[in-house]
């Protein structure tokens, strides 16, 4: 079946995309992916989303000279058409008046009340449509003393707790390796979009989202921060550590280093057979997974010793053979470039013309979909690149009184 056959489980929706950088363009990027039109607005007096600037990787065109396409922005903003509309002009605001008429969802991440001064803020927009979705995202949320404050994914890691719990236990507190604050704060309202889309088709009803990066940040700390909750103590910087199982860690072998994940107390005794400790797993200290809690640092002791002595490949296939968790620790060239990720399609090649080698290479979409599978039909775009054609439908009718 063409991709242009193929169902889709969004292609009735369109998307006015007002935000920018990186957790909005992730939620819509999303929503693209699922058949979605996302038309994305862009400053033409900043050359269009900040990330379009942020280097040093680009896409470089047939002559070798770096276009507008950066690695960071082009990992956000796929199936997407870009406009160039500077909405702090009149006429701007009438453009993206006349769009929101014809959107099912609008989505932005400016200030709370930024946009109240052009007219186009949840408030006004909704009381036009009132089968509206509206998704605004910002840092702390629309209300609460730390409202005006600006949303950064390093500001939000640590407010929110995240990054006192990353790092070496005697190391600084640590922020996580990319911007995950951003990227499951576009994940939350990607999923409030959905929810808010299927009750607006029971009941015509449209309603505005309030979401936060550290609403968000602080929702996924999940086991820790309920550890907190549940027993009022701190949860400590362990590093690759886990605060509610052990052995779960990364261990030095002979040659590099491995990790194993020690699930229950069945696999612990399997573990100790494997690694040369016959006869540990029947020790009080160690026998449950709540001893061996307690007596971490002298298991590990043991552990770290057993292991020196054996190359990685004997402790995988080891440990392996009895089922018990083991794994490498890959650098991102081994990620991308393992046989796992070319089977399940994890890097995507799109066509693009007048770009040096004719494709781009991204991030695939991780959802498998047996009946509405996701498409890419249209690679990161440069900026504005779609406003004539954008512009052109306004001609035509209203999708929504």
């Amino acid at each position: 079946m063409a991709a242009s056959e193929t169902p889709t489980a969004l292609g009735d929706i369109v998307v006015l995309d007002l935000s920018r950088i990186l957790a909005g363009p992730t939620a819509t990027q999303l929503l693209g992916d699922f058949g979605a039109t996302i038309i994305k607005v862009e400053n033409p007096k900043t050359g269009g989303d900040d990330t379009r600037g942020w280097g040093p990787n680009y896409a470089r065109d047939v002559e070798g000279k770096r276009t507008d396409l950066s690695a960071y922005f082009m990992a956000a903003n796929r199936n997407k058409q870009s406009i160039a509309v500077d909405i702090s002009t009149a006429e701007g605001q009438s453009t993206i008046r006349a769009l929101a008429a014809r959107a099912d969802v609008v989505i932005e991440n400016y200030k709370p009340d930024g946009l109240v001064k052009y007219g186009l803020d949840h408030a006004t927009l909704l009381q036009a449509h009132p089968g509206l979705v509206y998704c605004s995202i910002s840092g702390f949320g629309q209300f609460g003393p730390n409202r005006d404050q600006p949303g950064y994914d390093l500001m939000a890691q640590g407010y929110g707790g995240i990054m006192s719990l990353t790092g070496a236990a005697d190391g600084p507190p640590m922020k996580v390796g990319v911007g995950i604050a951003d990227v499951m704060c576009g994940m939350y309202a990607t999923i409030g979009i959905l929810a808010a889309l299927r009750h607006r088709d029971a009941t015509g009803e449209g309603q505005h989202i309030d979401l936060s990066l550290v609403d968000a940040q602080m929702a996924w700390l999940i086991n820790e921060g309920t550890n907190y909750l549940t027993s009022g103590h701190l949860p400590e910087r362990r590093g690759n550590a886990h605060p509610n199982i052990v052995p779960y860690d990364c261990f030095a072998c002979a040659d590099g280093h491995v990790l194993i994940a020690v699930g229950n107390d069945a696999q612990f005794a399997r573990f100790c057979d494997a690694v040369g400790l016959a006869g540990l797993a029947a020790d009080p200290a160690f026998t449950t997974n709540l001893a061996r809690i307690e007596n971490r640092i002298s298991l590990n002791e043991r552990i770290v010793m057993a292991l020196a002595t054996l190359k990685k490949s004997d402790v995988m296939e080891r440990l392996q053979q009895v089922k018990v968790p083991v794994g490498p620790i890959h650098t991102v060239a081994e990620a991308l470039g393992s046989d796992q990720a070319a089977a399940r399609g994890t890097v995507l090649e799109m066509a693009v013309e007048g770009i040096d080698g004719g494709t781009l290479r991204l991030l695939a979409n991780p959802l498998k979909l047996s009946r509405t599978p996701v498409q890419y039909l249209r690679p990161p775009p440069h900026f504005g690149q779609d406003t004539e054609a954008v512009l052109a439908t306004l001609d035509g009718p209203k999708r929504r009184s």
